[in-house]
């Protein structure tokens, strides 16, 4: 009981000096809570998705249901209640087209967590894709990168652009078949970065991606391919 009293302890004082811990006052939407395929198809009829990929995600929600639950060792958690969260919460404004468009209280608090998104003002040498919940809010130097030939955005707009790309790589390196958190993953994916650099080409920068969840009760499922 002592050693847990003086975690918590000390807990409370990091908190003190946390400053990434505010969240955004945005109107937002959210899928219904809960893990059905009901919401997996949702997911993928907001992302416009091809039917391969729906598929995809069908396929590895079943391998999901049939998957035990890991036995971590040295770790005593409560059972995770799936049933009791929100796998897409995103802002109600469509989606930018540019990073003039972003919402600036999006800007604002990327800019509050020291990652600013105008290029303007970012340190030149690094592209940023900003993940907020369950979309990419904005991907700088995305121009300056396709002049080399690199494609860096987010994956639901690679799956438009470059679906074959998606396609090949997709679960090439932890199939969703490798454990039941993969298996999640790979049915309720909501967004996350996509970089295809070709053989024989040198990244002109450093490639970053920022996830922020501001949402309550929600889960951020995303993949870096």
């Amino acid at each position: 009981m002592a050693a847990t009293a003086d975690t918590i302890k000390q807990v409370q004082m990091m908190a003190g000096t946390y400053t990434a811990g505010f969240t955004t006052d945005i109107d937002m939407e959210f899928a219904p809570k809960g893990l059905n395929e009901d919401i997996i198809r949702l997911i993928s009829k907001k992302k416009n998705e091809p039917e391969w990929l729906l598929d995809y995600r069908l396929k590895a929600y079943k391998h999901w249901q049939q998957m035990p639950e890991p036995d971590w060792a040295k770790l005593q958690i409560a059972p995770i209640d799936y049933q009791d969260a929100h796998y897409y919460a995103a802002p109600k404004k469509p989606a930018p087209k540019s990073l003039d468009e972003v919402d600036p209280k999006l800007l604002e608090t990327y800019e509050k967590l020291g990652i600013p998104l105008k290029e303007r003002e970012i340190l030149a040498g690094v592209a940023v894709d900003a993940v907020f919940d369950s979309v990419s809010v904005a991907t700088t130097f995305k121009e300056k990168l396709e002049e080399k030939g690199v494609i860096f955005c987010s994956i639901s707009e690679a799956v438009q652009r470059c679906p074959d790309l998606v396609k090949k790589y997709l679960g090439s390196v932890v199939p969703y078949t490798d454990n039941k958190h993969a298996c999640l993953n790979a049915a309720v994916f909501t967004d996350g970065s996509f970089v295809y650099i070709p053989a024989g080409v040198r990244c002109p920068m450093e490639l970053s991606t920022y996830f922020r969840i501001n949402a309550k009760n929600t889960g951020q499922f995303e993949r870096t391919l």
